[in-house]
């Protein structure tokens, strides 16, 4: 069984507020998802599920993504970001999530928001969809990771996955913009030192 989230992403979920059950975090985890059935979160800290399922013409999007295929990770790691965007487009209109805004702090009073927690698990769901179907063959999904700093002294969450030929970890972080943007794919250990990019509307949170 993959590993569960860390100690510092419960203290993360703690320190948000979340009312999100382990259990339902630690079965998300354990499930493989699929086209007929998938759970994803919202609320702040997957304190709400919603079980989903994914029409042959929302995917096809996704699978169009990847039609160009390629030997070099630095590309499939370009379709990866697209797509996760694709499928935040699919899913926000099926959980009331299309208006999620970028970060967390300011946006509270916005409907459909989620926080960093929420985009993690969510983008790591998506990731191992799309391995489940082939369409990632050169890297594969980890388990979230936190960092423990951010701007005002909160955790921050991602999803990560490694290219297999290297062994090299990337951050996945689809925090950092609106809803359905691609997601922000830098190596683990610059987003672990603090990255944010430069024109994320996070920055002027």
């Amino acid at each position: 069984m993959r590993l569960l989230l860390s100690s510092i992403v419960f203290l993360s979920l703690i320190s948000f507020k979340a009312t999100a059950e382990i259990s339902d975090i630690s079965k998300i985890y354990r499930e493989v998802p699929t086209l007929d059935g998938l759970d994803v979160c919202f609320g702040g800290g997957c304190a709400e599920l919603r079980h989903i399922s994914i029409n042959a013409q929302e995917w096809s999007q996704v699978v169009t993504i990847f039609a160009f295929k390629t030997e070099d990770a630095a590309i499939e790691r370009q379709q990866i970001s697209d797509a996760v965007g694709m499928m935040e487009t699919i899913v926000g209109a099926k959980i009331g999530t299309s208006g999620d805004r970028a970060g967390t702090f300011s946006n509270s009073k916005f409907p459909g928001q989620l926080d960093c927690n929420d985009e993690a698990i969510n983008t790591t769901t998506y990731m191992h969809l799309m391995q489940h179907y082939g369409l990632i063959k050169l890297h594969e999904a980890e388990d979230t990771r936190t960092r423990s700093f951010f701007f005002n002294g909160w955790p921050h969450t991602t999803a990560v996955m490694h290219e297999k030929a290297t062994g090299e970890r990337f951050a996945v972080d689809s925090w950092f913009y609106d809803n359905g943007v691609p997601a922000t794919i830098v190596p683990f250990e610059l987003w672990k030192s603090g990255y944010v990019p430069a024109d994320s509307p996070v920055r002027s949170h």
